[in-house]
Formats: structure tokens, sequence, C-alpha cells
């Protein structure tokens, strides 16, 4: 896809992907059909190089949630900045899930969920009693992979029914030790699974982390 530059919504997209800076612009445009069709067929390419990471073939982009997201981080980032008079458009700007989760739908979303931590965190900063991070945080917590690092209210997830996918479970560890996420970590399943993917070289990725199996032992 050519990248549109003299759109605020793509320019956001690509800015992030590519450098993790966000554009922030002096007020909120109105999303196009065509941006939403574009943005598709970016994620799209996106999800795709990001899949041979993936080692499956079985996975393929949900476009539509792909683009709920992408749409959910613009309005969550634009409004750090602009919130006169945005009050009412809430549930317009950062509208709840209502499609189907699946695995595709998780990763897919992820492609833009990832930065939202980073958003909220900003939004924090500026108002911590702020309503929209409750806001930001509930869909966090539906798509909890993409939050992995933040601090997210996760004590009633089932996490073997969670973590049964072999690709989920592989790509959702492999995430927990790059952010370096202790709270998930010390959780026994993902302990577990934890200390097996580390085997004999667990003090080579995290040393400084318990095997919380070993002390529930003792």
């Amino acid at each position: 896809m050519v990248e549109n530059r003299t759109s605020p919504f793509l320019d956001t997209l690509f800015l992030l992907r590519k450098e993790e800076h966000i554009i922030l612009f002096s007020n909120i445009q109105t999303i196009s059909e065509k941006e939403r069709q574009d943005a598709a067929d970016y994620f799209e390419s996106e999800f795709e190089k990001e899949r041979l990471e993936f080692i499956s073939d079985q996975l393929t982009c949900d476009q539509e949630t792909a683009v709920w997201a992408a749409q959910i981080l613009y309005h969550a980032a634009q409004l750090c900045l602009i919130r006169e008079n945005t009050a009412k458009d809430l549930d317009h700007l950062i509208p709840e899930f209502i499609g189907s989760k699946n695995i595709s739908s998780l990763l897919s979303a992820d492609l833009s969920l990832r930065f939202l931590p980073q958003v909220i965190m900003t939004l924090q900063t500026v108002d911590p009693e702020d309503s929209l991070i409750e806001r930001l945080e509930q869909i966090l917590l539906q798509f909890h992979y993409s939050g992995i690092g933040y601090e997210l209210d996760i004590e009633k997830i089932n996490w073997q029914e969670e973590l049964k996918d072999p690709t989920y479970r592989k790509l959702y560890i492999e995430r927990i030790v790059e952010k370096k996420a202790y709270r998930l970590a010390e959780i026994p399943y993902i302990n577990q699974l934890l200390m097996a993917e580390f085997g004999l070289h667990k003090n080579e990725f995290w040393r400084e982390l318990k095997n919380t199996n070993e002390e529930e032992n003792e």
C-alpha cells in the first residue's frame, strides 16, 4: 500500500509502528471509509510480516478488528491533547469491542493496541482521575496480550484456558520475557511455562525471576 501522507489517522499509525512516536493534531478529524480501507490493507500486510514470526499458516488478519483497534489508539492519542467538548462523544470515539475474540482477532488488535499502555500512562500524568483511563484499561483487559507490562486486574483469568493455543501461548510467554512482566511471570501456571521454556539456561534469560512452583513445594 502506498502510504498516504495527508491523513492524520494513517500518519499516526505509520509513525507509531515505524518509530513508536505519536503525532498530536489540533483537532480530531472524522475517519473516512477510504482511510479505514487503506488501514485494513496496511494491517493485512503488517500482519503477514509478523506472521512469519508466528510460524503458523493457520492465522489470518482480522481486518475489522485491526481497524477498530487502530481507531481506538488514534482517538485515545488525540484525546491526550484535545478534550474540550469531547465527553459526549466518547462512546463514538472509544467504542466497545463487539466482534468475536479469537487468536486472529487478538493478534490483529495488537498491531495497534500494543501502544495503548503508553497513551494511558500519558493520560495518567495529566489527570490520574480521568474517566477515559478506566475506559481504555477495560479495553486492554479484554486484549491483555497488548497490555503485558502494564498493571491490569488479571486475577479472574483462567490461564490454562486462555493460553491453550500453542502459537498464542508462545507469543504471550515471549512478550512477558521481553517486558520483564514480573507480576504475570509469578503466576504459578505461567511461571511453570517460563521455567520449562528456559530450561537450564534460565539465568541467561531472566536471572531475577524466582521459580514460584519450587517455593510452593518447600
